[in-house]
């Protein structure tokens, strides 16, 4: 069965991209400053090195990004787990059908760049155009990629453990483990 508007596979630019409904995605999209136009985002090592202006060290700036993720989740998608770090954003999120992934990550985008560009009075491009997206094979593979996004912070060096990192699904899950 073929879903209106889910393309499959496709290419905008540098990296493919993954669009079906149900798929569940990781996605990564990081600050335009945080890496060179031609570097890809085939890896986190650089971005946790803190390249770039870092402007989501910010806890205000982290917050608008969250809250913007949070926002949809349960409407286009379902969230799984997320990790706003200092230069870069994982998600990990079911796409719910009618929903793009193209559109979702625009629209996570262009919010959180508005709010941000406005509350620290700057102009211009916020985000680095082009996103890192994998669909998740298995439940092995989302298991994995969960504990990679919630253990980002540790492995960066800005948390001893996961669900220290505010900005994080991590210590949502903890709260909601002790509730």
């Amino acid at each position: 069965m073929t879903i209106p508007g889910h393309t499959g596979w496709r290419s905008r630019g540098y990296l493919p991209h993954c669009d079906g409904a149900m798929l569940v995605q990781h996605v990564v999209f990081g600050l335009a400053d945080a890496l060179l136009a031609d570097t890809p985002f085939d890896s986190d090592d650089q971005l946790d090195l803190g390249a770039g202006s870092c402007v989501l060290r910010d806890p205000a700036c982290a917050r608008f990004v969250e809250d913007v993720l949070l926002h949809a989740d349960g409407e286009r998608y379902h969230l799984i787990a997320w990790c706003v770090m200092p230069n870069h954003v994982h998600v990990v999120f079911e796409q719910m059908a009618g929903h793009l992934l193209g559109d979702v990550v625009q629209e996570w985008k262009s919010v959180s760049a508005h709010r941000i560009n406005r509350s620290l009075r700057r102009h211009g491009a916020l985000w680095r155009r082009e996103y890192f997206d994998r669909y998740m094979r298995d439940d092995g593979h989302l298991s994995a990629t969960v504990k990679y996004v919630e253990m980002n912070p540790v492995k960066a060096g800005l948390a001893p453990e996961p669900a220290d990192w505010l900005f994080s699904s991590a210590p949502r899950k903890m709260r909601n483990a002790r509730d």
